[in-house]
This record gives structure tokens, sequence and C-alpha cells, in this order.
């Protein structure tokens, strides 16, 4: 049986769709594992894009053994250092029913993974926030979002690699460097990583 919703998209790529964003990684981890033929194995929010597949039905049979449940592959743990003293954290106090202290002590609890890279290079979704802690974007997006602002939007984490307009929640701002071409790995938070904020004077 075919594990998951698989389409042809353009002249030789193909979309699985799966789940949820566990579920890409999941997928995409078994896909290297078994040595799919394709250029590049990319998960997304809730589907695994394989470009560049000479074979369809090779890929299909490679991708048969998989199933939901497989945990996805565990990365290298990156700690994130954070000021805490973004515009919008008394916002996200007052929806969580708690203090600013309280919002810091929840973030920095949390074990995030990076589910996906988009909107920016190095720009990660980072997943681990439960449901019920999430917040809706800013009804109006802000012109101007500094590089390094950690900010929330739905249930996903996510650090502006540069500056940029966006409409996510901001909680405070840090100075790593998220994107680097020159780095043998140039996305410092890569697809299965996992992210640890940690709070910073």
């Amino acid at each position: 049986m075919e594990p998951v919703d698989m389409r042809v998209v353009g002249r030789d790529a193909v979309l699985a769709d799966v789940a949820d964003s566990a579920a890409a990684r999941s997928l995409a981890a078994f896909a290297r594992a078994v040595h799919v033929v394709a250029d590049e194995v990319v998960p997304g929010a809730r589907s695994v894009l394989f470009d560049g597949v000479p074979d369809v039905e090779a890929l299909r049979q490679r991708l048969a053994g998989w199933t939901p449940d497989s945990a996805p592959e565990r990365g290298e743990v990156v700690e994130v250092p954070v000021v805490y003293d973004g515009p919008d954290l008394e916002d996200v106090a007052r929806r969580w029913g708690t203090d600013v202290d309280g919002v810091v002590a929840r973030h920095c609890g949390t074990e995030f993974v990076s589910a996906f890279c988009g909107f920016a290079p190095g720009f990660a979704y980072l997943s681990g926030l439960p449901e019920e802690y999430a917040v809706p974007r800013l009804d109006s997006p802000r012109t101007r979002v500094a590089a390094g602002s950690v900010g929330l939007a739905g249930s996903w984490c996510g650090v502006y690699p540069t500056q940029s307009p966006g409409g996510w929640r901001l909680l405070g701002r840090t100075d790593v460097t998220l994107w680097d071409p020159d780095r043998s790995e140039p996305a410092l938070l890569a697809p299965g990583t996992r992210v640890r904020f940690v709070p910073r004077c």
C-alpha cells in the first residue's frame, strides 16, 4: 500500500503529502536512509518535495516501506541566546494567561525542531509549541522587522535572518548568524535541528 499521497509536479519532481511536519521530517529522513534517487529531498509543513526524480515508479517502491509513525531523525541541538524585550511579549503573556516571566520560561522550556526552511534564506519554521499556545499573526504586518527578531505565528516559532517585513509576534532578539553561505551548512537551523532558546541579559 502506498503510504502517502504522491503526485508528479513539473517535469521531474514529485510531491508527497503527509499529515504534519513531523511526518514530513520522518519521510524525508527515511528517503535519505534508503537512498532514493533524487537531486533534492525537501520537507515542508505537510509535504515532501522530491526534485530531480528520473523514475517516479522507482521512488514509489523505495518509499513503500515508510510508515507515518516512523520517528524522524534527531538532529543536533543548537542553543540560541535571546534578549527577551520584544514588543509583543505582554500581548503573548495575556493570551497565555501568564506574565512576561512565564512566557520566557515556557519559550525557553520548549525544545523546538526545525521542520523546514522558507520565506528567506536561513528562516526556519520551528515546531514544538503546543497548539493551545498558538497565537495569531498581527492583523497588520510590520513594514520592518530587525534581523535576529524571535517571533511566534500560530504554533510556529521563527527567527528573522535578515531585516524584512513581517507579521509574527515578537518576543525578543538574538545576534546569532542564521545564514552564512561560507559555512559548509549555510543554514544554522537546517531541517531536523533541535533548537533551545536561552535567556541572555
